[in-house]
């Protein structure tokens, strides 16, 4: 008896498994019906919706014109009826902005993104405006036999000079052999010495030519003078004719000795030749 019951209790716990096996593989398919008709439309949609074709904006075209234009005063309207790009007209408002000018047809072909078909194509329509030529357009050719005499000033004569001290480069410029550069240079060495007492110093400025010296002369030479017991070093040094060695020589003389009466009380100093100091005694001022 007992053996019997426990056969019909094993047989009832297979019988358990069974069941319980074949709901947990197909329970959720057979016991919620609702669930698969759900999952079968999701994907019918998400298939139709993946065949579904891309469709895209149709934009508007332009109709592109061709008619006579100025760069320099035509406005966006007519600028984008002849097929330039939206940006390529702001491009050439903010050129026009900064004062950029097209004076020739050439200049045009610079607009960035303009290829070449399109500049071929644009520029027999393209006209410049006589208003944005150079000014200089408006004077004619000179006869040959007129001399520019701001460029090419008439020199002087043999037996005639200029006054050294006084002249300005207009005039400088009128001597033989001197031009822009060398009138700068004499004006710039005279302001440095503070005034010239001898043509000869003209040839302390490099590569001086030589043969204008007899074209100058010295008139009534009043040099600016040199406080000697007074400036400072620095001061001193900036003239040309004072290094720093001789600077510091009247300094030191200055400081041991008191104030200098005569350039001749610093022979002493090997800085102070005799050809120095008499180059120097024009300028000095005890």
């Amino acid at each position: 008896m007992i053996r019997n019951d426990r056969k019909i209790a094993i047989a009832l716990l297979l019988l358990a498994v069974a069941f319980a096996a074949f709901f947990w593989k197909f329970g959720d398919y057979t016991a919620n019906p609702q669930q698969m008709a759900a999952d079968s439309i999701f994907s019918q949609k998400k298939a139709s919706a993946n065949k579904r074709p891309i469709q895209y904006y149709a934009t508007e075209t332009r109709k592109v014109e061709r008619f006579p234009f100025d760069p320099n005063t035509a406005d966006s309207t007519q600028l984008l009826r002849l097929g330039l790009q939206p940006w390529q007209v702001r491009n050439i408002y903010k050129y026009r902005a900064h004062g950029g000018i097209y004076r020739q047809k050439e200049d045009f072909a610079r607009l960035y993104g303009l290829t070449v078909k399109q500049y071929r194509e644009l520029e027999p329509y393209i006209r410049i405006s006589s208003d944005y030529q150079p000014a200089s357009t408006l004077v004619g050719e000179r006869p040959r036999t007129e001399r520019d005499t701001l460029r090419y000033p008439v020199k002087i004569q043999a037996d005639e000079h200029v006054v050294l001290n006084t002249a300005d480069t207009s005039q400088l410029k009128k001597v033989p052999g001197i031009g822009s550069y060398y009138a700068s240079e004499i004006i710039r060495h005279g302001q440095r010495l503070g005034g010239f007492v001898s043509v000869d110093q003209l040839d302390e400025i490099e590569d001086f030519p030589k043969d204008a010296k007899k074209y100058f002369v010295i008139v009534d030479a009043q040099p600016r003078r040199l406080k000697i017991n007074r400036l400072t070093l620095q001061q001193l040094r900036r003239h040309p004719y004072i290094n720093f060695y001789m600077a510091k020589a009247i300094i030191d003389y200055r400081r041991l000795r008191g104030d200098i009466k005569s350039l001749n009380e610093l022979r002493l100093s090997k800085d102070f030749p005799d050809e120095v100091i008499q180059r120097l005694e024009p300028y000095i001022e005890y």
